[in-house]
């Protein structure tokens, strides 16, 4: 369970930081801009994966190791 949490928060970090990459490069990179119903609203998604990816971070970490 540790691992997926872990997996879950690497891809959701990875995905938000991707997307802010998008949003002030230009870069076409990422899925959170390709999700229709958050046009106008990409960064503030994007740091919600980020947030996210820590708070399963530490989840993971308050997990015992199995």
């Amino acid at each position: 369970m540790k691992q997926l949490l872990e997996l879950l928060g690497f891809l959701a970090l990875v995905q938000g930081g991707t997307g802010l990459l998008h949003e002030f490069t230009d870069w076409h990179v990422g899925l959170v801009q390709r999700i229709g119903f958050l046009d106008g609203y990409e960064v503030y998604a994007s740091v919600a994966l980020i947030v996210l990816a820590f708070a399963l971070f530490a989840a993971a970490e308050s997990r015992r190791s199995d």
